[in-house]
């Protein structure tokens, strides 16, 4: 009995070294094409990663040559109060910006997917986040400034006392929670409204049909089907947010007695005002690897690789 190898035509064995060599000619065209980006990953990304790790385990500042220490800018990380205290802000920071700035997106989202069809409307929904956020700190620190701003002027007209937004250690880290949930919360919005349009308007049809209250149709439909989306949303923010920089920078510099000296201020301080590099790349890495871990939770547990779409 002959196989189908050698009943093959002449113009079939023809054809598969002209299809390996349009592979191969697909491959060439893909890989000039992603070469600038790869040479800009490489370049900006990569080797300064991979010399910041160096960096870790050396005694170095501008003015000499790195001197190998091994282990000892971590031994002295895992002993220092002040990162700690870094570390603690940080994740307090990153706790009320978290969860208010998903919560209103949330809200946002849906009123756009039902309610607001308007593309002004929408589009209106990003002007705070198109905003440079040393503006938008700079904004927020004159308006809530303790003599001249116009909020304690509001507070004090209606008989409170005022509030020192950025003077007191109580509320210097919800202070700036606040602003970055207000400008970051329209972007965030428009991705869950991505994601909100993606679920299929049948189901929606079947969950009325089968009498379904709007609370259960939200509890049950939208937010399985939203959840990929979500996942993806919070892992962005939670990154973003433990890397808050600029917003400490122009308003409080770490104070008052080091209630808002979030990690990525106090790495800054320690590599350019002290110019100890060695010990700011070893924080800078501890930083990676927390938000490496972070977002590998986030994706193993909350399934955000997944899809309830069938």
């Amino acid at each position: 009995m002959t196989t189908l190898t050698r009943n093959a035509s002449p113009a079939e064995h023809k054809e598969q070294p002209a299809l390996r060599r349009r592979g191969r000619s697909d491959l060439k065209i893909a890989l000039f094409f992603i070469a600038p980006a790869m040479i800009g990953f490489i370049v900006f990304y990569l080797m300064p990663t991979l010399r910041g790790i160096y960096l870790s385990f050396t005694e170095y500042n501008i003015l000499g040559d790195p001197t190998w220490i091994g282990t000892a800018n971590y031994e002295a990380i895992a002993k220092d109060p002040l990162f700690w205290n870094a570390l603690a802000v940080t994740s307090q920071y990153v706790l009320i910006n978290i969860v208010l700035q998903t919560a209103l997106a949330l809200g946002l989202a849906l009123l756009m997917h039902r309610v607001a069809k308007s593309t002004l409307i929408r589009g209106a929904l990003l002007l705070p986040y198109l905003m440079a956020n040393v503006i938008a700190a700079l904004l927020w620190f004159w308006l809530l400034d303790y003599q001249i701003g116009i909020v304690n002027y509001f507070i004090e007209a209606i008989g409170l006392p005022k509030v020192a937004f950025f003077g007191s250690a109580e509320w210097a880290i919800p202070t700036q929670a606040l602003i970055n949930t207000w400008r970051h919360m329209g972007y965030t919005a428009l991705l869950l409204f991505a994601g909100l349009q993606s679920i299929p308007h049948h189901v929606y049809e079947v969950a009325n049909l089968d009498g379904a209250s709007p609370w259960q149709t939200f509890r049950k439909i939208t937010m399985p089907l939203l959840r990929p989306v979500l996942v993806l949303v919070l892992i962005v923010t939670v990154i973003g947010s433990f890397q808050v920089f600029d917003t400490v920078a122009v308003t409080t510099l770490g104070g008052p007695v080091n209630a808002s000296r979030v990690l990525q201020f106090y790495i800054y301080q320690k590599a350019f005002t002290e110019s100890d590099f060695g010990y700011g790349s070893a924080l800078a890495v501890i930083l990676f690897v927390i938000l490496a871990l972070v977002a590998f939770i986030q994706m193993k547990f909350l399934k955000g690789n997944e899809s309830d779409l069938d």
